[in-house]
C-alpha cells in the first residue's frame, strides 16, 4: 500500500478504523479536534457511528456502554478534557472494559494554552482517576508510529479487558508525515467477547459492574486486577535504544517528539566526537525500568529531557535506584526545546563531571 501525508491527528483516525473501530463518542478541544472532525466524516461511510456528547463526561460514559456492548471504540481529547473523564476512566478499569483513549497533550495546569506539553505524564501513568488500577500508556514519536500504535491498542485492550491510553503531544497531532496503514482489520472478523452485555437469550445474564458491597468481594477483585496488571509488567514493555552500542558519557531519555528532538542533537555531537546516546520509552506503563538500567548502567550521567517541569524523570531516577546522577531539562507553556538546548544541557552536564 503506497504511502499517504496525513496529519497525525487524521492518522489516528483513519488507523482507528483500519483496526476495525466502528463508535467514537467525543467532545472539541484544541489541539486534537481533526481526530473527531474526521471521524465524523469516516465513521458513517464504514457503516460506523459518531457522537458529538455534550461534555467529556458523557462521551466517556458512552464509552462505558459501548466497550460493554463488546464493540471496538475510542475517544480522543486533551488534557483538561481528559481531566474530565478520569471518573469514567476508573469504572472502565474496574469493570475490565477495553476501551482506547488519545491525549494530544496541550500545556496546564488549568486552561492553559493550545500548544504542545507533555505535562500530563502523572495523569496517565500513576491513575488519574480513583482507586487501585492502570492504564496501558503508549507513546509515539511519529506520526506513522502513531498509526501502528493505535492497532497495538484495540489489540491490548481485548487482550487484557483494559483501558488503553495513547499519549501524544500537540506536534504528534499537527503535524504532517507519510504514513501507511499496515493492517485492516473488519469488526466481523474479530473475535467474540463472550463477557460482552449482547443479549442473553440462550445463557446466563452478563453483568458489567465495578460495585463490590462486599469488602472480601472487593478485596479479591482488586487482587485479580493486579495480577492483571502484573502480565502487562511482564509482556508489554517496550523501548528504543540509539547509539548506545559500548556505553555513553551521558545517556538522554525521553519521549514522544522531544526524542526525536534529542536524536538530532545526538547526531550533531556525534561530529564532534562525544559519546551521547538515547534511551526512548514507548510504554509510559508499564515503563521498561529494567532496559533503562541495562542501558544506563554502561553510561556516565543521565539526562531527562521533557515537555514538562519534571514528571518521566522521577521514574527515570526510580529506576536508577540511586546508581547514576540523573538530570532533568524541560521547557513548558507550549515551548519546545531546540536540539542546540540539548547539545548545550549534554556538554553542561558532561563538563560539569569531567
Amino acid at each position: 500500500m503506497a504511502k499517504k501525508l496525513m496529519k497525525g491527528c487524521e492518522a489516528i483516525g483513519e488507523a482507528a478504523i483500519k483496526a476495525g473501530c466502528r463508535h467514537f463518542f467525543g467532545y472539541p478541544i484544541t489541539p486534537q479536534n481533526e481526530i473527531p472532525e474526521y471521524m465524523s466524516a469516516r465513521l458513517p461511510q464504514v457503516g460506523g457511528v459518531f457522537v458529538q456528547a455534550e461534555s467529556e463526561v458523557a462521551a466517556s460514559n458512552m464509552l462505558y456502554g459501548a466497550s460493554g456492548a463488546g464493540v471496538r471504540v475510542m475517544t480522543s481529547s486533551s488534557s483538561p478534557g481528559i481531566s474530565l473523564m478520569m471518573e469514567a476512566l476508573s469504572y472502565m478499569a474496574g469493570s475490565e472494559l477495553p476501551v482506547v483513549i488519545v491525549n494530544i497533550m496541550r500545556g496546564g495546569p488549568g486552561l492553559g494554552g493550545i500548544l504542545p506539553s507533555q505535562s500530563d505524564y502523572f495523569q496517565a501513568t500513576k491513575g488519574g482517576g480513583h482507586g487501585d488500577y492502570n492504564c496501558l500508556v503508549l507513546a509515539p514519536s511519529s506520526v506513522q508510529e502513531a498509526a501502528d500504535l493505535m492497532a497495538d491498542a484495540f489489540a491490548l485492550a481485548d487482550k487484557y479487558r483494559n483501558p488503553v491510553l495513547v499519549l501524544g503531544d500537540g506536534l504528534i497531532g499537527q503535524m504532517m508525515e507519510p504514513v501507511e496503514f499496515k493492517t485492516e482489520i473488519k469488526p466481523e472478523d474479530l473475535p467474540p467477547k463472550s463477557w460482552s452485555t449482547t443479549g442473553c437469550k440462550g445463557r446466563k445474564p452478563n453483568i458489567i459492574n465495578s460495585l463490590y458491597l462486599a469488602a472480601e468481594q472487593l478485596e479479591e477483585h482488586n487482587w485479580h486486577l493486579q495480577r492483571k496488571y502484573a502480565e502487562m509488567v511482564k509482556n508489554e514493555k517496550r523501548f528504543e535504544t540509539y547509539n548506545t552500542e559500548g556505553g555513553c558519557d551521558v545517556l538522554v531519555v525521553a519521549y514522544g517528539t522531544v526524542a526525536r528532538i534529542a536524536r538530532t542533537a545526538i547526531d550533531e555531537l556525534k561530529g564532534k566526537g562525544a559519546k551521547v546516546g538515547l534511551f526512548r520509552p514507548i510504554t509510559l506503563w508499564p515503563f521498561p525500568m529494567e532496559a533503562l538500567w541495562e542501558t544506563a548502567e554502561k553510561s556516565s550521567k543521565i539526562l531527562t529531557c521533557e515537555l514538562s517541569c519534571g514528571q518521566m524523570v522521577h521514574d527515570v531516577r526510580y529506576a536508577m535506584m540511586g546508581r547514576r546522577p540523573v538530570e532533568f531539562f524541560g521547557r513548558v507553556g507550549g515551548m519546545v526545546m531546540g536540539p542546540e538546548e540539548i547539545i548545550e544541557q549534554v556538554e553542561k552536564l558532561a563538563g560539569a563531571h569531567a
